[in-house]
Order: structure tokens, then C-alpha cells, then sequence
């Protein structure tokens, strides 16, 4: 595999690993109680989130320049393995058993699609 590649694989990664950072921050968020709706989605958590969400969209532009589309839709599916490893430690949710066998299912496909 070509160096470059590698590297904006890196670069998409990054992005995706922020951007799953970002859906946490707007959870807490979200669970906080707020005076009004306007306070709701205009206060410095949610515009930081979605500032964070804007960024990462630009990493992925970056990296679609030199990866190939196909390669990127794989890599991008991390982004359920990150959600679901932050909803455990942070939010304490629980796993079953149909969602370890759809993360070992997504993990088998990206090691399926990189080999």
C-alpha cells in the first residue's frame, strides 16, 4: 500500500475517532436541563460539538483526496467500535449479546476488506 494512503487513512481515523469524541460531548450535553430550547442548542457545549463536527468533516475531504472511496466507507465504520467502547466506559451502558456479536461482525468486515 502506497505511503500516502496510509497516511490519509491516518488522517481519516483521527477524524472519525474526534468525531465519535463529539457525539459523547453532545450526550452529556443533551442530559443536562436547560431554562429554554434556545439555551438548549445555543450554549458553548453544543456549539463546540458541532465546531468539532465541522473539523472532522474537513479531515475527511483532506483524506478522501488521496483514499480510495471504498477504503474510506471502511474505515469510517470504527466509528460504531468508538461509540460503543465510550457508551460503556463513560455512560455505562451495558452490552448483550447482539451487540457484541454486530461489533465482532463490524470488525471482521474491516479486517476482511484491509487483508
Amino acid at each position: 500500500m502506497d505511503s500516502k494512503v496510509i497516511l490519509y487513512s491516518c488522517i481519516l481515523l483521527i477524524g472519525v475517532f474526534i468525531s465519535a469524541i463529539s457525539q459523547v460531548i453532545l450526550k452529556k450535553a443533551a442530559q443536562k436541563q436547560y431554562s429554554s430550547k434556545l439555551k438548549e442548542y445555543l450554549n458553548p457545549t453544543v456549539i463546540f460539538a458541532y465546531t468539532i463536527f465541522v473539523g472532522t468533516t474537513i479531515l475527511s475531504v483532506i483524506a478522501y483526496k488521496k483514499i480510495p472511496l471504498s477504503m474510506g466507507a471502511i474505515l469510517e465504520t470504527t466509528s460504531y467500535i468508538y461509540v460503543t467502547v465510550f457508551g460503556i466506559t463513560i455512560f455505562h451502558e451495558k452490552l448483550n449479546k447482539k451487540k457484541i456479536f454486530a461489533l465482532i461482525l463490524i470488525i471482521t468486515g474491516i479486517l476482511i476488506s484491509i487483508i
